[in-house]
């Protein structure tokens, strides 16, 4: 018979919360997005069974250890793989425990290889979006024309989209930052035909005893009609309704789309590699057709939303190695 992780503190079992449970609270009293408390429930897991099932209060610095670099050297995984499990353990430890780990001697860390950027010249990202239509062109176009990272974009809500100053607001990004970027000239009339598209579907949600979105926060508590408002509705809604994982309320969420079709239109057009964080470095990098009417308003930051801009130089100067060297420099 199957042996069950135990409780994290003592007590009687059936009145202490189970430790996974445990988990799962302290990561959503910190408000971390489901994919990190997924990530985290499964490495706690993987640590639990790799040691037979034993309790982790009962095991310290030298079991995880031997765990983590079982990871590298007979699974032989990456250096952020490595990184998410030993993140997701010291969590467990220091936030849910209560017991901090002390600083791990005999942990062999994964080395990270340097890689060379892929990028895309402008003339390849048009003949990549020239094999794309409909919501998917629209979609590829904001993180080629405003930098978006693949989760803002499918996380874009209405009202965060200024058609009359040509912007969009990007909430909670990266490191929980606002920012402000251009909306790219190209995209405004097909994306007000798609709010439309949009709208039109929101109505019908409302007319079946639905509409309502997931808010950030807990602005359901302190509004709760504004779930139902058209301002906070996705740009990119799901196809189909779907029971949301924490709370269970079914609703429509915004579209899940990995942007495989990315990489498989490369392959095919381009005869090489790309995927959706490749199709964004090109404004970073400088390479995107000028806006003038928005550069003249200096509203977009040149990092892109990036807290240090110098690694991307390294697409503008065309020598890698050498900007390389002296970022390096830098911060030696």
């Amino acid at each position: 018979m199957e042996q069950k992780p135990a409780v994290a503190d003592g007590g009687d079992p059936k009145h202490q919360p189970r430790l996974l449970d445990q988990v799962r609270s302290a990561i959503r009293r910190r408000h971390y997005s489901y994919r990190t408390e997924q990530a985290y429930i499964h490495w706690i897991k993987r640590f639990i069974y790799f040691h037979g099932v034993r309790h982790p209060r009962e095991m310290g610095e030298a079991e995880v250890t031997a765990f983590l670099n079982s990871l590298v050297a007979q699974r032989g995984m990456a250096a952020a793989t490595q990184n998410q499990a030993l993140s997701s353990i010291l969590f467990l430890y220091k936030e849910v425990l209560g017991k901090p780990l002390d600083w791990l001697d005999g942990l062999v860390r994964a080395k990270r290889p340097a890689r060379v950027p892929s990028v895309l010249t402008v003339a390849e990202v048009q003949r990549l979006l020239a094999g794309l239509d409909g919501m998917k062109w629209l979609m590829a176009s904001l993180l080629y024309g405003a930098g978006l990272r693949l989760r803002e974009c499918l996380k874009l809500r209405v009202k965060d989209i200024d058609f009359e100053y040509r912007q969009i607001v990007v909430r909670d990004g990266k490191g929980g930052k606002d920012r402000v970027t251009m909306l790219p000239a190209s995209v405004i009339e097909p994306l007000r035909s798609h709010l439309l598209r949009v709208m039109a579907l929101h109505e019908g949600d409302l007319a079946a005893g639905y509409g309502d979105v997931e808010l950030p926060d807990a602005l359901a508590r302190k509004y709760p009609r504004a779930a139902y408002d058209w301002a906070w509705k996705f740009v990119f809604p799901a196809y189909r309704y779907s029971t949301c994982p924490r709370t269970g309320v079914v609703r429509r969420h915004h579209v899940f789309e990995a942007f495989e079709f990315v990489q498989q239109l490369a392959s095919e057009r381009l005869g090489r590699s790309a995927v959706a964080g490749v199709i964004r470095r090109l404004p970073a990098a400088g390479l995107r057709p000028r806006n003038d009417d928005f550069a003249s308003r200096s509203l977009q930051q040149p990092d892109r939303g990036k807290a240090d801009a110098r690694p991307h130089q390294v697409y503008q100067t065309g020598n890698e190695e050498a900007d390389a060297h002296d970022y390096a420099k830098d911060e030696g």
